[in-house]
């Protein structure tokens, strides 16, 4: 028995916004009531039935997961890879993390929970500890996993709830505290 294909044609469009509902429902239950909200919640906020959700996505944990890949992508900082002075990329990419936890803070602090744990290293920051080191930016002493890790440590979100104090302190001051914290780690100079 053969299978044939199935095309959505023109029903495509009407799959994608069923898609960006539940996806959008999820973030706000999510950020409401923790990574513990019921599929049937946020099947309701989303419009749509709770085996909408299944046959889009097969699990809880599936939808959570393209959640947290929804999530990651706005969380890159897409310009980050154009600064010629890696501490210029370093600064850029701190102002950013910032602006992107803080925008939409509560999500966040809710997938962390789902994150601790895991060993996700980002390339990124292997990329650009090995750009300060090219540039002769980095202290002497200092190699590049502990570059790497400082980097990925001055990024996360963990780091910044813990320095925003649940909004006491803007996302600019976080941003500058973090920088005089790189400069201490990584900097030979201050300015450097």
């Amino acid at each position: 028995m053969s299978t044939r294909g199935y095309r959505l044609g023109r029903r495509q469009g009407e799959v994608d916004r069923t898609r960006s509902a539940i996806l959008a429902a999820a973030r706000e239950a999510v950020a409401e009531l923790g990574p513990r909200s019921s599929l049937v919640k946020i099947a309701e906020r989303a419009g749509v039935s709770r085996i909408t959700v299944y046959n889009q996505f097969g699990s809880k944990e599936r939808l959570l997961e393209a959640l947290e890949a929804v999530v990651a992508t706005a969380t890159r900082d897409p310009a980050s890879e154009a600064a010629a002075d890696p501490k210029d990329e370093l600064r850029r990419r701190i102002n950013h993390a910032c602006t992107v936890w803080a925008a939409d803070h509560g999500l966040h602090r809710q997938l962390e929970s789902r994150r601790q744990g895991r060993a996700e290293e980002s390339q990124g920051d292997r990329i650009l500890a090995e750009r300060l080191a090219a540039h002769d930016q980095l202290r002497p002493g200092c190699s590049l996993k502990e570059a790497e890790d400082v980097i990925g440590i001055l990024t996360s979100f963990p780091v910044f709830d813990r320095l925003h104090k649940g909004g006491r302190r803007s996302p600019a001051s976080v941003a500058e505290i973090l920088m005089r914290m790189a400069n201490e780690c990584l900097s030979q100079r201050p300015d450097a």
